[in-house]
C-alpha cells in the first residue's frame, strides 16, 4: 500500500535529497504523490494523482531545495478511492481553536463505526481523511468539555485514547502534526522506521538508504517535538496481522470502485 515518509528537527534542513530517494519508491506506489512543508499553524500541501516518477511538476519543484523543520512526504498505492486529488495525502483541516492538523497514512480501515459519518463530509473517498475529519471533531468536543485550549499533553492524550480504539482489527500507520507536536503511530511489524537525522528524526515506511533505521515502537502512539520523543503512550496490543480474506477485500472495494 502507501509510503510515509517524516522529519522533525529544532531547525530547518535541507531535505530534498532524502525527498528524491523517497519518491523513487513510486514506481510501486503510483497513484498519486504529497508533499507537506508545515510550520507551527500552516501547512503548504502540494500534490498530484499521479506517479511521482512520472510527475513533471514535481521533478521541477525538486530543484528548488525543500527546507523545513517538519515535513511530510507520501506516495500512493491506491485501495480505496479513485486517482483523482481528492484522495491524495496529505490531508489537512484546522479544528475551532485555530490549529491546523495534517495527517498521512499507511494502512487501511476494515471497521469503525465512528468514521461512518464523515462519508457524505469528505471531498475524497479514503477512509485516511476520514481519519483527519472524525481527530477534528474529537479535539473540538474536547475543547467544549474544557471550555479552553488544550495543551500537548492533553491533545497527546485525547489522540492516544482515539488510536488506540481505531487500531483494533485495523492496519492503523499514521503520521499527524498539530503545529507543535508530530505523532507517530505503527500496529504492522515492521512498516514504520526511524533515524536519527544530525539534530532531528527521519521516519519512512521503507528505509530510504542504507543508514541505520531502526523499527518503531509498535502498538502505541509516539509525540515527537522538535526531533526529539517526549511521548510515549498506552500500548494497546491491537496489532495487525494481514490475511487473506482482507486483501481480497481490499481488491474487490477497489475494482468496484
Amino acid at each position: 500500500m502507501c509510503e510515509l515518509f517524516g522529519f522533525s528537527a529544532p531547525k530547518a534542513h535541507n531535505l530534498t535529497e532524502d525527498l528524491k530517494r523517497f519518491y523513487a519508491h513510486s514506481v510501486r506506489n503510483p497513484h498519486g504523490w504529497g508533499l507537506a512543508v508545515m510550520n507551527e499553524n500552516k501547512s503548504l500541501i502540494e500534490k498530484e494523482p499521479k506517479s511521482a516518477v512520472r510527475s513533471d511538476y514535481l521533478k521541477e519543484r525538486l530543484k528548488t531545495p525543500v527546507i523545513g523543520k517538519t515535513v511530510f512526504g507520501h506516495i500512493r498505492y491506491a485501495t480505496i478511492g479513485n486517482v483523482e486529488p481528492a484522495n491524495c495525502h496529505p490531508f489537512t483541516g484546522t479544528d475551532d481553536r485555530g490549529r491546523t492538523w495534517t495527517l498521512i497514512h499507511n494502512g487501511t480501515i476494515f471497521d469503525y463505526d465512528h468514521l461512518s459519518p464523515y462519508l457524505k463530509a469528505q471531498k475524497g473517498e479514503t477512509d485516511s481523511e476520514r481519519i483527519l475529519l472524525f481527530l477534528v471533531d474529537v479535539m473540538n468536543r474536547a475543547y467544549q468539555q474544557k471550555g479552553g485550549d488544550l495543551d500537548d499533553r492533553e491533545r497527546f492524550t485525547i489522540l492516544d485514547r482515539m488510536v488506540s480504539d481505531m487500531a483494533e482489527g485495523n492496519k492503523l500507520n499514521l503520521l499527524i502534526f498539530d503545529g507543535s507536536v508530530l505523532y507517530v503511530h505503527t500496529n504492522c511489524e515492521r512498516t514504520l522506521f526511524s533515524k536519527r537525522e544530525g539534530d532531528g528524526t527521519m521516519f519512512a515506511t521503507v528505509p530510504i538508504d542504507e543508514d541505520d533505521w531502526q523499527s518503531l515502537p509498535m502498538t502505541r502512539l509516539l509525540g515527537y517535538r522538535s526531533g526529539e520523543r517526549i511521548f510515549t503512550g498506552t500500548n494497546h496490543g491491537n496489532e495487525y496481522f494481514p490475511n487473506k480474506k482482507e486483501v481480497e477485500y481490499l481488491y474487490l472495494s477497489y475494482s468496484n470502485l
